[in-house]
């Protein structure tokens, strides 16, 4: 059987189908292939009555036998063969591995395989034709191929469905035969850049021997590259530039990319302390920077790099979110202004799930940013893991083929070729605003990092990689042959540099301090750092009626001449009626006006999470549905008097992606409520590592603040351990200082007032809120108007319904457990006991609580209520943080899962939690 039968399989119909189009109109074809139908139309009348789109199929598929047509015609089809494995198979026999043979892949290209010889060598083909060239003998046919194919730059894209873009990139790689092209000056900066590159190493590895640095060492073509890519960007009419990556380089990024000044570089390396008490900072290969530069032409560009933990591909989806939220606020809907560039390891790209969900947003409405160029600093090796072990993929970036993206395999150690791909990624982002991926494959000089020993683990490569010249050496003399640069260039452009360096380091010594500036200071200026002092400060968040009233006819009412589904309007309907004759105002309708109300005075509201347009829970609806035609409508874009943008997105079943995008969005536009919703507040453990790494540390490493909004749906009602905690125990260990709000609110109104609050204040902070399931449509969790048109948050609430005197029992609780108990204590006729409620968990309102308690001159019996276990729920933050008075704990005993799965279970433990808030003799 032929071992390339799959490609007759898989092309013969476009043989077919590309012949028929040409024959109804021969302009609408690629001229490639239009040439060569030109000349196949002579043979038409000897195909015995067959007509022209029959033949070629049955010639394409071997259904009719070389016996039935001339010989040169089958051979005219098997050099199409012949072209189709290159295109589809090519990448697998390039010359893309600096130091060491590529493995061994099977069939191969030979000729033999297409069903060609060594005596069809010399034979004139008219396939010829379909690679751009004129007819031509075989072995010419090979040569071009080979050239374009199988030398420093392979690509895959063969697998892409859209003929046009397959097209396009056929006919971009006839251009120099997919060889590079440069000018003598392009050239000389190729070689400038490179030289900062390697110096730059050399430098700080002579400086500060032994100190991490994860040197970029074997992939220094990435900084000519990246500086080639920014300019040409800049001509093609992107403003700003969102760069994220890991460790691995980012310092030679920085200073040679960024501009960062090396006074600061070389001021962390002597691990100098920070200029600010409150500023713990992160380690230097961590830190984010924003520049403004002017590139070579006078174009003025705005460049980014977001900091990062070493979670390697968790910047990923934040640059993401920061490049969406400047093409929202700046740009519009030409998102081409801003261009996304993302760097990562060879290890991490396939190793780290969040690419896969990173790709999956691409082309989604809610996460889409124009297209992204991925760069893979590929070292053939993760720590100490050869790649052989690191993934079953045959390339690191075969996660590309989700959205059905270029890939461009480059020899790191050809300096033009890696410049040549980022050019044509770049052309094929701007064209079509899709993701393109390159996998520039070189090597790590030292270990993964500068004190580790590599060869402890790949003895054999790293003998290989001691004698291999690096980047700038090998290009140096590539241009020395050509007779572009004299044989003293290279040590006049090391020693210039390195002199700078020195200055540099001289003048840093002399500072006794090191300044971290925020990153895009730009974005954040009229905004101050505070701590827990001020953000208890009461912020003034009434709203007016006349402009509540506006937001409650904006979404209680249904467009005219529209048919919804009955259970729509009357949702609607019963909006209509709470807001304008019942004055019971519910969750939903609290929610709502908070948007509406931030949307008049100008700000921007984004939603992000699974089913956040209906909610979960169904109680949002904030985009309904036209019954017959599946038309959306956003009923709050109706509303009268709305400066702000308000966008709501149901996102792809992601946490940890969708959670880091948002991050992102909120990082780069503090004056949009940015909002993520988890589904359940359980399935936020998804996004683990974006809570710990950024949300509630990203003050404090690298000085930037944060105003992202979590709403966590919390509460017990019997839906087993997976559906009932948020896990507040987790966020409440993470609180420190001054590092993020935490609330757990039990009515519409003080919800109301906290998303406002994140907005009204001076300062941003994350803010993470326990919000009900059962209480949405609890008849007892309803505000009036006039909570929403004075006050402001509430941190406490006291219990008003007792007589303070006569309190025995004073219990404190949060959430939707206050319900709970207080319907338990009118069962019962119990009037000694008060239950107060904690809104905001942290900063906790210690002054509030005493005060709160001096009130109860009687009580001598302090209880803290919870209905999660024992060692769950905010008990243990409590005993820390609040030493005041003696608890008394009244939950469920300690699990290891968060509730049970039996209802019958859980009820039953429920009402004993519920029980020890009233009998001293269930303390346990």
């Amino acid at each position: 059987m032929d071992r390339f039968s799959f490609l007759n399989a898989a092309h013969t119909e476009f043989f077919a189908q590309l012949y028929d189009q040409y024959t109804e109109n021969p302009d609408s074809v690629e001229a490639s292939w239009r040439s060569f139908f030109q000349g196949f139309d002579f043979g038409q009348e000897s195909y015995n009555g067959q007509d022209a789109v029959t033949h070629i199929a049955n010639v394409a598929s071997g259904a009719v036998e070389s016996t039935d047509v001339s010989a040169k015609l089958q051979k005219e089809f098997d050099v199409l063969k012949l072209i189709e494995g290159y295109r589809v198979r090519g990448h697998l026999f390039t010359k893309t591995n600096p130091v060491r043979d590529r493995r061994a892949f099977s069939p191969t290209l030979d000729i033999e395989n297409f069903g060609l010889s060594s005596s069809d060598l010399g034979t004139v083909f008219d396939a010829a034709r379909v690679i751009g060239i004129a007819p031509c003998s075989l072995a010419d046919i090979i040569k071009h191929l080979d050239t374009i194919y199988c030398q420093h730059i392979g690509i895959e894209y063969m697998y892409i469905r859209k003929p046009e873009i397959v097209q396009w990139i056929q006919s971009k790689l006839t251009v120099n035969d997919n060889q590079p092209a440069f000018s003598v000056e392009k050239k000389k900066t190729i070689l400038s850049k490179l030289n900062e590159a390697v110096s730059f190493e050399n430098f700080l590895h002579t400086k500060y021997v032994g100190q991490k640095r994860f040197s970029l060492e074997g992939g220094e073509s990435i900084i000519p590259a990246l500086h080639t890519l920014i300019e040409s960007a800049a001509e093609q009419g992107v403003e700003q530039f969102v760069m994220g990556m890991a460790h691995r380089g980012r310092l030679n990024v920085l200073a040679n990319i960024f501009g960062k000044s090396t006074q600061d570089i070389f001021g962390e390396f002597d691990g100098k302390d920070y200029d600010k008490e409150y500023f713990d900072g992160d380690v230097k290969y961590h830190l984010g920077l924003t520049a403004d530069k002017i590139t070579s032409t006078g174009k003025k560009i705005n460049i980014n790099l977001a900091p990062n933990p070493s979670h390697l591909e968790t910047v990923g989806a934040v640059i993401e979110g920061i490049t969406r939220a400047k093409q929202d606020k700046h740009f519009g809907d030409d998102f081409s202004k801003v261009l996304p560039i993302a760097v990562h390891g060879d290890a991490a790209i396939a190793g780290q799930g969040i690419l896969y969900e990173i790709v999956q947003m691409a082309q989604l409405d809610g996460y889409k940013t124009g297209g992204t160029i991925h760069i893979v600093i590929n070292n053939q090796v993760g720590f100490t893991t050869n790649y052989l072990d690191a993934r079953s993929s045959t390339y690191c970036t075969d996660v590309a083929k989700v959205t059905l993206s270029p890939v461009l395999h480059v020899n790191a150690d050809d300096a033009e070729s890696v410049v040549h791909a980022m050019q044509f990624a770049l052309d094929f982002r701007m064209k079509f605003a899709r993701d393109v991926f390159i996998d520039l494959l070189g090597y790590r000089k030292y270990g993964h990092n500068e004190g580790d020993e590599p060869r402890f683990t790949q003895p054999v490569l790293y003998k290989l990689i001691a004698k291999h010249q690096n980047p700038r050496d090998i290009y140096a003399e590539k241009l020395l042959s050509e007779g572009v640069i004299d044989a003293g260039l290279v040590k006049t452009l090391e020693k210039e540099y390195k002199d700078n360096l020195d200055q540099n380091l001289e003048a840093s010594r002399k500072k006794d301090l090191t300044i971290i500036t925020p990153f895009m200071q730009n974005e954040w200026k009229g905004f101050e750092q505070v701590s827990n002092d001020k953000m208890l400060l009461k912020v003034d968040t009434a709203y007016t009626k006349e402009g509540l009233t506006q937001v409650a006819n904006a979404v209680c009412n249904l467009p005219e001449g529209k048919k919804f589904i009955s259970k729509i309007q009357k949702l609607i309907n019963d909006r209509k009626t709470m807001f304008f004759e019942t004055d019971k105002l519910d969750w939903a309708m609290g929610e709502h006006l908070a948007y509406g109300s931030l949307l008049q005075e100008g700000y921007d509201v984004r939603i992000s999470g699974q089913d956040v347009e209906r909610g979960t829970f169904s109680h949002r609806h904030a985009v309904v549905k036209v019954e017959e035609s599946e038309e959306e409508v956003t009923l709050i874009d109706s509303l009268e008097g709305s400066k702000g943008k308000f966008h709501i997105y149901n996102s792809l079943l992601s946490e940890y992606g969708v959670l880091g995008f948002d991050y992102g969005y909120a990082l780069a536009s503090p004056n949009t409520l940015t909002i993520w919703e988890a589904q359940f507040g359980d399935f936020s453990n998804g996004a683990q590592i974006m809570i710990d790494q950024y949300i509630s540390c990203g003050e404090d490493k690298w000085n930037n603040q944060n105003g992202i909004v979590m709403l966590l749906p919390h509460g017990y009602e019997g839906q087993g351990a997976e559906h009932s905690s948020a896990r507040m125990e987790r966020y409440l260990q993470l609180c420190a200082r001054h590092n993020m709000y935490v609330a757990d609110c039990t009515t519409p109104a003080n919800f109301f007032h906290l998303l406002r609050r994140q907005m009204k204040t001076t300062f941003r902070k994350p803010l993470i809120v326990f919000t009900p399931k059962s209480l949405l449509r609890d008849p007892r969790c309803v505000s009036s108007i006039e909570d929403f048109t004075t006050g402001s948050f509430q941190e406490t609430i006291d219990d008003t319904t007792v007589n303070k005197a006569d309190v025995k029992t004073l219990v404190f609780v949060t959430g939707k457990f206050y319900y709970d108990i207080t319907a338990e204590r009118e069962n019962n006729g119990r009037t000694d006991v008060a239950v107060v409620r904690i809104e905001q968990l942290f900063p906790l309102p210690v002054e509030q609580l005493k005060a709160i308690i001096a009130q109860y001159p009687n009580a001598d019996d302090y209880v803290w209520a919870q209905e999660e276990p024992k060692n769950m729920g905010a008990y243990s933050f409590m005993l820390m943080n609040f030493d005041l008075v003696k608890w008394r704990l009244a939950s469920l005993k300690a699990y290891s899962a968060p509730a049970s799965g039996s209802y019958t279970r859980a009820k039953r433990r429920h009402a004993d939690a519920i029980k020890m808030v009233f009998d001293k003799d269930l303390f346990r």
